[in-house]
């Protein structure tokens, strides 16, 4: 039986919905809720939007994202160029229903009903760029993305990419105290590009291979820093803990076991650290570490929806609200979960809470 012509408009409708965001599919009064929407037909999962979609990062951070098996609806937002970016997207033939947004008219479509918010909007950092200077334009951009989230979707988790990420995860949090939706456990600023920087660069060296089907042998390779004269191990994601405590951040051994000779420290320590410049330099101002960003923040979304599907043992790095020390932030490792979703470990906050900083650090303990 051939299907009547009103079957076969909703069929063409439904198959280009993603090339017209403000089709009411999905709104008040209709057959799909924004609150509670699944993509129809799709896989089932998490709805997840991206905010900065049709950037360097944005754009091969979607192409990934479209690939996880956990994503049933994703919606790529952008000012510019969103539709284009979209439309590519689309044609790829994994089960998440992709949707484009353009303009800020259109960030409440984007944002409505979602589990997960990505942000890597902002501009990228150019050859001679201070991270202040990225600060004052990108501060803006945040700003009025959450206001936006915490409208739209409180309850989301927010990964948080747009650099200096140390800045923007403050900003972020305030915009969400104002309007009465904060929750530190949901705020999650996305360091685990320096995770991955650290393990390409010191497996070569050992012979350390990364099986990722895995995950135990994973977060294994998520190298440990063995402040040994300071009686504390931390996690590498975090160069810069370091410094925060005042240590010295060339005094570093790796678990599992590598020793390594004062040069080699020296230089994997800066080469960490300054991996971003490094690819600056390399593409001559014609871009920065973009693709490697994207790679990084896919790993760590993942994790996130690994935690909300219910997984256990999720752990990652990220930059959150801590107790760790004096500040109010600090990159620290991270239980991912439905029920607690963020939960430093106890003896790492009883060690410093006791100890830093007025009477130094003696206490020595280890996160496995």
């Amino acid at each position: 039986m051939q299907p009547s012509r009103a079957e076969v408009h909703q069929r063409i409708a439904r198959i280009s919905a993603h090339l017209y965001p403000s089709n009411p599919q999905i709104g008040e009064g209709s057959m799909l809720e924004r609150a509670n929407c699944r993509a129809k037909g799709g896989a089932p999962g998490f709805k997840v939007a991206i905010l900065g979609a049709a950037g360097g990062i944005g754009q091969p951070l979607a192409m990934l994202m479209k690939m996880n098996h956990l994503v049933s609806v994703l919606h790529l937002y952008d000012v510019v160029n969103a539709p284009g970016v979209t439309a590519d997207i689309s044609h790829m033939d994994t089960g998440a229903v992709v949707r484009g947004y353009l303009g800020q008219s259109q960030l409440e479509g984007a944002l409505t009903g979602m589990d997960l918010v990505i942000i890597p909007a902002g501009i990228p950092r150019k050859p001679g760029m201070t991270r202040d200077d990225l600060f004052k334009i990108n501060a803006g951009i945040v700003r009025t993305l959450c206001e936006g989230i915490a409208k739209c979707c409180p309850n989301a988790i927010v990964n948080l990419i747009s650099n200096p990420v140390n800045s923007t995860v403050p900003i972020a949090a305030e915009v969400f105290k104002k309007a009465g939706t904060y929750d530190p456990k949901k705020l999650l600023g996305v360091t685990s590009l320096d995770v991955v920087r650290a393990n390409t660069f010191v497996c070569p060296l050992y012979q350390l291979t990364v099986n990722y089907s895995n995950p135990s042998q994973e977060s294994r390779l998520c190298f440990m820093i063995d402040f040994r004269a300071y009686g504390i191990s931390l996690d590498t994601s975090v160069t810069a803990f370091a410094e925060v405590l005042g240590l010295d951040p060339r005094e570093v051994e790796v678990k599992p076991p590598c020793s390594f000779t004062p040069e080699e420290t020296e230089y994997l320590t800066k080469r960490i650290q300054d991996g971003g410049t490094e690819v600056v330099g390399a593409k001559k101002g014609a871009g920065s570490a973009t693709l490697s960003t994207a790679y990084a923040a896919v790993k760590f979304a993942d994790a996130c929806l690994k935690g909300l599907r219910g997984d256990a043992c999720v752990v990652a790095c990220a930059f959150v609200a801590s107790q760790v020390t004096e500040l109010p932030f600090c990159a620290s490792k991270v239980r991912l979960g439905r029920l607690d979703w963020r939960r430093p470990r106890k003896s790492l906050l009883r060690a410093f809470r006791k100890e830093f900083p007025s009477s130094g650090i003696s206490i020595e303990f280890q996160i496995q």
